[in-house]
Parts: C-alpha cells; structure tokens; sequence
C-alpha cells in the first residue's frame, strides 16, 4: 500500500477540544481513509462520528451500524443501532486513565450525492481491566455529498490527545 495512501488533512490534538473536523473528500478518490492514534478522552466514554456536509456536522437519525466487540475476557459484544444521530466506532468506553485509542475507517461513496455513504471501522483500546477490540461498518441512509468526518466523544465530553489523519486511496 506503500503510495497508495495521499494525506489530504490532519488533526493533531494536544489538550483539550470538544471534537475534531477532517474535511477535504471530495470526488478524487473513491474511497478514503482515516487513521486514529492515540486518542485519550477527558472521561470514559464512546467515540461518535458523523458525516460533514459543506463543513457541518450532519445529525439527522440516519445512521444504521453493527459491530462486534472483541474482549481479552472471552466474550463478545454485539452492538448494533439504526436510525441513530451518529456511528459509535469505539463499542466500549474507552479508559480515560489508560486511553490510547487506535482506529482505522474506510468511506465508500462519500461524496457521490446519488449513493449512501458506507464505512467499515477496526478499532483497539484498553477498557478498564482489559483489551478491547471493535470491528464493523455502518451506513449514512441519506444521498449527499459528503465532504468530511466529524469525531466527538459523547455526552459532552472532551478529547484531550491523539493524531486523526484523512487519507484519499489513489486508484
């Protein structure tokens, strides 16, 4: 993959913001990537995400996702929503002491304003006593032409470190 990968925008945050905005899809590449690294919430929460329309954050209840949630204990989680306000990628709180965060997005069709926007999400994270992994994907069940991702972690919390980069995949 090595040249494959083109950094179209960047995010480094170093204390704390209430969410972070990576714009710049556009109808260059026909998928994109997003990588996060290291990000530490201010308080054990989720991680949101939201497609951006012109820059805004779009919160309308079109967002249907599932994953399935990978435990150091064993066991499995099977979280899953429709018609929510936001995809939650994170599938667990992730630990504010312990944070480090880690994840990778695939968008498929985000800006063809005739088609859904997809995603597949793999995330890594330390929760509490154990290692926490997520792996799933999700749909923006509106045609439009998405420009953007928007990250945030819910209830109204802070993000207080970590790298977001957005990548175009050349074809």
């Amino acid at each position: 993959m090595a040249g494959s990968l083109i950094k179209i925008d960047e995010e480094i945050v170093t204390s704390a913001v209430a969410s972070v905005t990576l714009t710049g899809i556009d109808s260059t590449y026909d998928v994109y990537m997003v990588k996060i690294n290291g990000l530490s919430p201010d308080t054990a929460e989720n991680l949101e995400c939201r497609v951006t329309e012109g820059g805004s954050d779009n919160s309308t209840a079109n967002y249907d996702w599932a994953a399935k949630g990978l435990k150091t204990s064993g066991a499995f989680d099977n979280n899953n929503n429709t018609n929510a306000t936001q995809w939650d990628v994170s599938g667990s709180f992730i630990n504010a002491t312990t944070g480090n965060f880690n994840a990778v997005i695939y968008i498929f069709n985000a800006n063809n304003s005739g088609e859904y926007t997809f995603i597949t999400f793999e995330t890594s994270h330390y929760a509490g006593s154990e290692h926490y992994g997520n792996q799933g994907g999700g749909v923006f069940t509106s045609t439009s032409s998405v420009n953007g991702l928007f990250f945030q972690i819910d209830s109204a919390n802070n993000i207080d470190s970590g790298t977001f980069t957005l990548y175009g995949l050349k074809k």
